[in-house]
């Protein structure tokens, strides 16, 4: 009973570090997708592209740092609704708008920085790509789910 408990566990560990170095490779795909897309877009002088790479690489790493922080706590409990109370509710609330003033800040400090480096028609280009980007991937995404 014991060694077989033992083979699950091995098995439940390995298949869990096989999904996410499966998701890794995705996220990591799907990154230098956009990229390229960015890239294409904007048509930066390798001059530009030298200084807007790092402060967009810094840019996301913020943004996904915020995210895994706090967005997975705040969707585990909202998830929970029916069993919070009011008060708790209210707390919970309270951290979802203080994320979205975080993220707006990121965000803020971000295209400041940007628009320093590259102009700020392709700093409004950079956005639409960006957009155009997630456009672009849902709808390869629901192509690929009517296939199935």
């Amino acid at each position: 009973m014991n060694r077989t408990r033992t083979i699950l566990l091995v098995a439940f560990l390995f298949a869990t570090s096989l999904f996410h170095a499966q998701d890794k490779h995705k996220k990591d795909k799907i990154r230098s997708l956009k990229i390229a897309f960015i890239t294409e877009r904007l048509d930066l002088s390798s001059k530009e592209a030298q200084a807007f790479w790092p402060l967009y690489n810094k840019y996301e790493e913020d943004r996904e740092a915020l995210r895994r922080r706090e967005v997975s706590e705040i969707r585990s409990k909202i998830r929970d609704t029916d069993v919070l109370s009011e008060d708790e509710a209210k707390s919970i609330l309270k951290k979802y708008l203080s994320f979205e003033e975080k993220e707006e800040e990121i965000e803020r400090d971000y295209l400041n920085a940007v628009s320093k480096v590259i102009t700020a028609k392709k700093t409004l280009l950079l956005l639409r790509s960006e957009e155009e980007f997630k456009k672009h991937l849902i709808k390869q995404y629901r192509e690929r789910r009517g296939n199935r």
